[in-house]
């Protein structure tokens, strides 16, 4: 019966506590509904202000992210005090400091993506919009958060990249500037007069719609292949992936056309047999019959 006395009285010290803690538990709660209409205008106000500059979207979702998260920070301790009046500043930093170690192991990739979200979105590279390969990877940047990185793939899926793997690896950006640089092999056959297809190339590809004729062609003999002589013919363009297909397509089109009207032979590749002895043709018909 005492087990009975002593368990009974301790419910009821509880139940006594949870009612006294009643009140406090409200205005923690209407604290934290407070905080959240406080977090919503606060970042609308940011985004008014943060608006009339020309920053990066990405550095407009880093400022948002921040503002959210300090007003929500300083609104949970509050509700917490609240609820544990005897909560201080120094008793919850030393509560964090005793559990961060663990906290940090089991939590290692999300705080390393975290914190590589930050930097990206804080370095001048690498903008919303953006076609970027990285790591197999190729696709226009949609989305940056402080965890991931939505890259939409050139086929229409969505890749969801950890931004740890964009921190770390080297990224290519295709489209860091309006025009890069595109090229294309040809060969021509062995009996052709180089600079003559040189030039029957070069106004091929200066007449073709989206090639910057302006910023130069290059034309280079580059190589003794197995049946042609091979040229890599060079120009800019636009920077995107569609540029570049179309730019390249109408280029190899013109050449072709070109070569043909100038009688330059884009050869086959040639096969040459050679017999280190006389190799003996048998008449037509009886096959029995010998050679003569």
């Amino acid at each position: 019966m005492n087990y009975i006395d002593t368990l009974r009285g301790q419910l009821q010290e509880m139940g006594e506590g949870f009612i006294a803690t009643l009140p406090s538990l409200a205005i923690a709660l209407f604290i934290v509904l407070i905080t959240w209409i406080v977090a919503r205008f606060a970042v609308r106000i940011s985004d008014m202000i943060v608006g009339r500059t020309e920053i990066r979207t990405s550095l407009k979702n880093l400022v948002d992210t921040l503002v959210r998260l300090t007003i929500w920070i300083i609104g949970l301790f509050v509700a917490a005090i609240v609820v544990m009046p005897d909560l201080t500043l120094a008793s919850l930093l030393a509560g964090l400091g005793i559990g961060a170690v663990a906290i940090g192991f089991a939590f290692q990739d999300i705080f390393e993506n975290f914190f590589a979200g930050i930097l990206i979105m804080l370095r001048e590279k690498m903008r919303i919009g953006d076609i970027i390969e990285c790591e197999g990877i190729t696709g226009k940047v949609e989305h940056i958060t402080l965890r991931e990185t939505h890259v939409r793939k050139l086929s229409g899926e969505l890749t969801v990249v950890p931004n740890s793997i964009l921190f770390k690896n080297p990224v290519e950006i295709l489209t860091d500037q309006d025009q890069r640089r595109h090229d294309v092999v040809i060969g021509v056959s062995y009996d052709t007069n180089l600079d003559h297809a040189a030039d029957v190339i070069r106004r091929a590809v200066e007449n073709c719609d989206g090639v910057l004729a302006t910023k130069g062609i290059d034309i280079f003999a580059q190589e003794f292949n197995s049946s042609s002589v091979d040229f890599m013919v060079r120009w800019w363009a636009g920077s995107t992936p569609r540029s570049k297909w179309e730019t390249r397509d109408k280029v190899v089109r013109a050449i072709k056309a070109a070569l043909d009207e100038a009688g330059i032979e884009i050869p086959f590749p040639y096969v040459t047999h050679t017999f280190k002895e006389t190799v003996p043709v048998s008449t037509l018909g009886d096959s029995s019959k010998p050679t003569p």
